[in-house]
């Protein structure tokens, strides 16, 4: 059954409402992403709510990497580094704090997302 356009609309807006509450989050806590979460709630907004899309295209610290990441797939070389980092700092800590038939996982997933991430364009 298609979702309806009002039901299509109320869940968007419900998404990006909680993308924006959980990237406020991962500003205080340490691993959870922020940007990924503002840039999905401006694509949530820009279906549902113009005007709050607007609030994060232009917010003065997050807006740049929203527009750049829309136009072209874009990541700053400072957020790659820093994430490339972070994922390094957390495989390590798994092999420490892991038992050893699982503790290869991090590693694997930050060595998977680390190659895409390296290879988007930078700005």
């Amino acid at each position: 059954m298609p979702f309806k356009p009002q039901m299509k609309r109320t869940l968007l807006l419900s998404v990006g409402v909680l993308c924006v509450v959980l990237g406020t989050i991962g500003i205080f806590v340490p691993l959870l992403p922020t940007v990924p979460f503002m840039i999905a709630a401006a694509a949530c907004f820009g279906y549902t709510h113009k005007h709050w899309e607007d609030k994060l295209l232009n917010h003065p610290r997050y807006g740049e990497t929203i527009r750049a990441w829309r136009e072209a797939g874009a990541i700053p070389r400072k957020a790659k580094w820093m994430a490339t980092a972070l994922m390094a700092f957390s495989a390590a800590l798994s092999w420490w704090q892991l038992p050893l038939t699982v503790a290869w996982l991090p590693s694997a997933v930050g060595v998977a997302v680390a190659a895409w991430m390296w290879s988007r364009p930078e700005r």
